[in-house]
């Protein structure tokens, strides 16, 4: 299955508080869309990577998600290294996406500007015709660069390049976190808060939202970062608001 946009995350949920609004729009336009999560979070204070395993589907439905894989890397301990390039770079060619997404080049959990640079190289790699990979099958695959890499913003502040009005999807964004019950905000349940757990961390995802949005006139936004300069086909590709 050839997609338009692949997304890829170093943990199962951050795509959903990163960038999932933005696919939720691209999903209305008819766009298919797939995610590949990187490790299954089995590092993760809460739950376990079995219950994340279920959390990640069940987002997946909400999202409505053409695809959605787990490399099983080691969480905490995958490098940028060949071997992984390798995978990544097979997951690449096997889906041939026009864009893809990845975690912010840096931020406050390691993991996600590593695997961030793991994804850049890999997506160039991907495009060289003298590296060989083989889908599962045995099958040589055909080489394939995607047009654009982007990064998605994550805990930390980081200046976009663009933002994306997510505002006709915010529910739904808000309603594929919530998904993953054993990581944020739960009376319910009997685990050990954490940075993410807390009954104000979702407000801030919300607060972030508001803010990219304030920036392009909308309620809410979703902001990317890009090291390729973006053309625009014509200006009436501008979002013009009152700002």
């Amino acid at each position: 299955m050839k997609l338009d946009i692949l997304a890829f995350s170093v943990h199962p949920d951050d795509i959903e508080l990163g960038c999932s609004g933005t696919l939720l729009v691209e999903k209305l336009q008819g766009k298919k869309i797939g995610i590949i999560d990187l490790t299954r979070g089995e590092l993760g204070t809460r739950g376990t990577a079995e219950t994340r395993d279920k959390e990640a589907a069940a987002a997946a439905k909400i999202l409505q998600l053409d695809i959605r894989e787990n490399l099983a890397f080691a969480d905490g301990f995958f490098k940028n290294d060949e071997a992984h390039q390798r995978k990544v770079i097979a997951a690449i060619r096997k889906y041939q996406p026009e864009i893809v997404l990845c975690n912010a080049p840096e931020d406050r959990h390691p993991d996600h500007g590593r695997s961030a640079q793991l994804v850049e190289d890999a997506g160039f790699l991907s495009g060289l015709r003298k590296i060989a990979t083989t889908d599962h099958n045995g099958n040589v695959q055909e080489p394939w660069r995607p047009k654009y890499i982007f990064n998605y913003i994550q805990d930390r502040y980081l200046q976009p390049d663009f933002v994306v009005d997510i505002s006709d999807v915010i529910d739904k964004k808000v309603e594929s976190i919530k998904a993953y019950a054993t990581q944020f905000y739960n009376p319910d349940l009997q685990e050990p808060e954490t940075y993410i757990s807390s009954p104000d961390f979702l407000d801030s995802v919300l607060y972030r939202s508001k803010m990219l949005g304030k920036m392009i006139g909308v309620k809410h936004a979703e902001g990317f970062i890009s090291k390729k300069v973006i053309g625009l086909e014509n200006l009436n590709s501008l979002i013009v608001k009152n700002t």
